[in-house]
């Protein structure tokens, strides 16, 4: 009976989550496996694995063939590697000891790694998200000033106009002065 590791979906429309299974060829994508060998989801940022890397050797020490995007997983997390030294301690070219402390070196190696690609994604959003909020203030500070300037300009017409109002009161008035000032003189005659 041939045997994959391969994915089988989970998870909603749009919200994909994996497992990692070794299962017949024949059984269907999301049908019957033999083993579940870990998780992957894709969704989250960073991707989330979680895998048995020790089932997962066995599986394919005993023939299983991983299909790409299997295999790419287990490259990521070691199984492929512990396989491959596995093998020099079954030729008799490493002690066991050996082989676990040169995987051991290479997961701490992967590990650092990792968290310096985290690190640097998490400078970059930073940065990202200082930028614009940086040309949010700008585009803020912009609007304020444009803010006075159209509330100045407003008190500017809105004086004009009280003291156009007020000059035309004044002329107003003053003919009717002058007018009731001639009244009187030709009443006195």
């Amino acid at each position: 009976m041939p045997v994959k590791i391969r994915l089988q979906r989970h998870g909603k429309k749009g919200k994909p989550f994996f497992w990692i299974v070794a299962a017949d060829v024949r059984s269907k994508r999301d049908g019957k496996y033999l083993e579940k060998l870990g998780i992957y989801n894709p969704v989250t940022q960073p991707a989330t694995i979680e895998l048995d890397v020790d089932s997962s050797v066995k599986w394919l020490r005993n023939g299983a063939q991983p299909t790409d995007t299997a295999r790419r997983i287990l490259s990521y997390k070691g199984a492929m590697m512990k396989k491959h030294l596995l093998a020099g301690v079954d030729k008799g070219a490493l002690t066991e000891e050996e082989a676990e402390k040169k995987f051991e070196a290479w997961m701490s190696e992967k590990e650092d790694k990792i968290s310096t690609s985290a690190e640097k994604t998490a400078k970059a959003k930073e940065a990202e998200r200082e930028k614009a909020l940086e040309a949010e203030r700008e585009v803020s500070a912009k609007r304020e000033a444009e803010a006075k300037a159209a509330q100045a300009e407003e008190e500017a017409k809105a004086k004009e106009e009280a003291d156009a109002k007020a000059a035309a009161q004044a002329e107003a008035e003053t003919p009717a002065d002058e007018d009731s000032s001639e009244e009187e003189t030709k009443k006195e005659d």
